[in-house]
């Protein structure tokens, strides 16, 4: 094997290429056209140009995909995570164009790919499954009539793919139509198959996963457990291994279970099963033919490299290790930075300033930061919100979300949204310290982390916020008239004046007649240094303008991020709630998938209004007030931006404006 070509991008594209070069491979990567800028594209021996700007028209794309292969001299593929790395077709499109395949058998991926038919399968070799139905009868009645049998709440799963799309909760009999038919959607629309199954529902489990590795020679090994089950929209966002709940007895046999599956399937390769965890009960979820995401967590706690592995094993070799080689040593976590915010809505936009944590790097490590940042970065609507992973290695569980927090605190990712306020609002949370966090932790406790959010950004906004105002550089000289400003954060307007009292000294009065001095002194990396009475923190600002707000900021001091919008040259707002309660308008970057309403239509607070798809991922949008639907601005398929008016509600009359 001489040359790589990684079929995917990002992070995951950066990490094979890291590994690669360090084993004397050459790489080729592809790029779509948002991608032709990307550090995978730069990092690699070549790069090979797909075209076009979806998923679809790009990475998806088998023939263009061989067509690279062939003309950039490769010898093998790696298909990463995500795109086409569990596709039995594309793993045999490689074979059969006389490729090297960096994963599992074809027929391995099609008898595991399937969750269905990976129960099936399971279930026939002794591992633990839960009662549900998995069969070819796709109609509503069925499934009613089985969701009847197995009993609620009952789990709606999409039979292909993973990362948490086509899942839907099943709480009651009435929920189960409307589940099927989104699921369905999402399915199709994510991995080209609608099929679904439905399995009984654990409403307080844990998500534990075992990883498993096996050599073309008949030896199949596991490197332990992850614990993901801090998850939002059924999307992992915290791993850590070992499982907090996991011990040595229930280890074993965990991995006695993954092992025999993987065996029975003749698999090759590295993969991953997937467990729910209910006190010392574990049931199969499925099972990833691919590398994970969370793989860092596994490197750091055994000190191996799993895609080294995976070469090695594609190139004929057996395993390093047996089974009682394996040393599992300290603790270590990984969290998913995304592109979203609190409410875990996906965001698009420009990178204007990116600093990782100081010792980020990408092996394994202590501190490890797997990313494909760069500052003025573009993050399109086409793939997957995921923009990064740190982790962390320490002796201590408690050591690693300390160092965890300190890293995030560190990082600053500025111009768009993203989790990393939250996610260390998370490591922080008692319930997760004690190693308690279950499936159910953001559903139940996400409320109170944003209200905790809040409060940090209110307090700091008006401790800092005025640094935004001041203008780029220190003032070295006095002025002798106050400046007036008005500032919104969180729809929440309030007037100041800043005054220059010389030598980047401000004086900062509100309109409630609190007054303080501010002193700003500029870092070298565009933060600054601000004093204010006790209280010296680093701030970075940065102006990042969307469609309806031009001057708006984003700042971040204390691991805290808010969004400063400064109105001082907009006219005083009239009505402004009002001209809300009369607009829908697009939270972030997405496609049109449906229309749920027409002209003179009237709809109640909560109602579906329209369904947009971002990054792989289907959200419903409703009005937060009770109206009429006066216009409909937009058309299915259509691209909409962050801002963008999609309805337009009738103005209410006098009494509904009253009420």
């Amino acid at each position: 094997m001489k040359r790589i070509l990684i079929a995917n991008r990002g992070e995951i594209a950066r990490r094979i290429i890291a590994t690669a070069h360090r084993m004397g491979i050459e790489t080729v990567t592809v790029y779509a056209e948002p991608d032709a800028e990307a550090l995978h594209v730069r990092e690699a021996t070549t790069a090979f140009a797909l075209g076009g700007r979806t998923s679809a028209e790009s990475y998806l794309r088998v023939d263009r995909l061989l067509e690279a292969a062939r003309a950039t001299g490769a010898d093998a593929v790696h298909p990463g995570y995500g795109f086409l790395s569990e596709d039995a077709a594309f793993a045999q499109a490689v074979q059969d164009a006389g490729f090297i395949w960096v994963g599992p058998p074809p027929a391995a991926i099609r008898a595991l790919g399937s969750k269905s038919a990976a129960k099936a399968l399971a279930a026939r070799h002794g591992v633990p499954c839960l009662p549900g139905y998995a069969g070819n009868d796709q109609s509503e009645a069925r499934f009613v009539e089985e969701a009847a049998r197995i009993g609620y709440p009952v789990m709606v799963k999409a039979v292909a793919g993973g990362g948490g799309r086509g899942m839907r909760l099943v709480t009651e009999a009435a929920q189960l139509p409307t589940a099927l038919a989104s699921a369905r959607s999402e399915a199709l629309a994510g991995f080209g198959h609608g099929d679904l199954l439905i399995e009984r529902a654990l409403l307080n489990p844990r998500h534990v996963e075992v990883q498993v590795f096996a050599d073309a020679h008949g030896h199949v090994i596991h490197l332990g457990e992850r614990d993901c089950s801090v998850q939002r929209r059924h999307q992992k966002i915290i791993e850590e291994a070992p499982s907090p709940a996991v011990d040595a007895a229930l280890r074993e046999r965990m991995g006695a279970c993954a092992v025999a599956l993987a065996r029975a399937a003749g698999y090759v390769g590295a993969g991953t099963v997937e467990f729910l965890l209910e006190g010392d009960q574990f049931f199969l979820m499925e099972m990833n033919t691919r590398l994970q995401v969370e793989h860092p967590v596994t490197e750091a706690l055994t000190g191996l490299d799993l895609v080294e592995w995976q070469i090695r094993v594609a190139r004929g070799e057996r395993l390093p290790l047996a089974q009682d080689q394996v040393r599992l040593n300290g603790h270590a976590i990984e969290v998913r930075l995304c592109a979203e915010d609190e409410q875990f809505h996906p965001h698009t936009g420009r990178v204007r300033q990116f600093a990782p944590p100081p010792a980020a790097a990408f092996t394994v490590a202590p501190l490890r930061f797997d990313h494909a940042l760069t500052a003025g970065a573009e993050v399109s609507p086409y793939y997957d919100a995921m923009l990064g992973k740190l982790i962390v290695h320490a002796d201590t569980r408690e050591a690693a979300i300390d160092q965890l927090i300190a890293a995030l605190r560190q990082l600053e990712v500025l111009g768009l949204p993203t989790n990393r306020a939250f996610l260390i609002e998370c490591l922080q949370h008692p319930r997760f310290g004690a190693g308690q966090a279950l499936i159910s932790f953001l559903a139940t406790d996400a409320e109170g982390l944003r209200a905790e959010l809040h409060a940090r950004e209110r307090l700091l906004h008006e401790r800092f916020g005025a640094v935004s105002v001041l203008g780029d550089a220190d003032s070295s000289l006095p002025c002798p008239y106050p400046a007036p400003r008005r500032l919104r954060h969180r729809g929440d307007e309030r007037g100041i004046s800043v005054q220059a009292l010389g030598g980047g000294q401000w004086q900062v009065r509100s309109d409630d007649g609190e007054c303080c001095t501010l002193q700003r002194q500029s870092l070298a990396d565009g933060a600054a240094w601000v004093t204010t009475g006790a209280s010296a923190r680093r701030v970075a600002a940065v102006l990042a303008p969307a469609a309806d707000v031009p001057h708006r900021w984003h700042l971040q001091a204390e691991g805290i991020d808010w969004w400063s919008e400064d109105r001082s040259f907009v006219p005083v707002a009239q009505a402004g709630t009002a001209q809300a309660a009369t607009e829908l308008r697009a939270p972030f970057n997405g496609k049109v998938l449906k229309i749920a309403v027409a002209p003179g239509q009237s709809l109640v607070a909560g109602d579906t209004a329209l369904v947009i798809e971002s990054m792989k991922l289907q959200h419903s949008l409703a009005p937060r007030t009770a109206g009429v639907v006066a216009e409909v601005l937009v058309s299915v398929g259509q691209q909409v931006a962050p801002g963008q008016l999609l309805l337009r509600f009738a103005a209410p009359t006098g009494a509904e404006a009253a009420a």
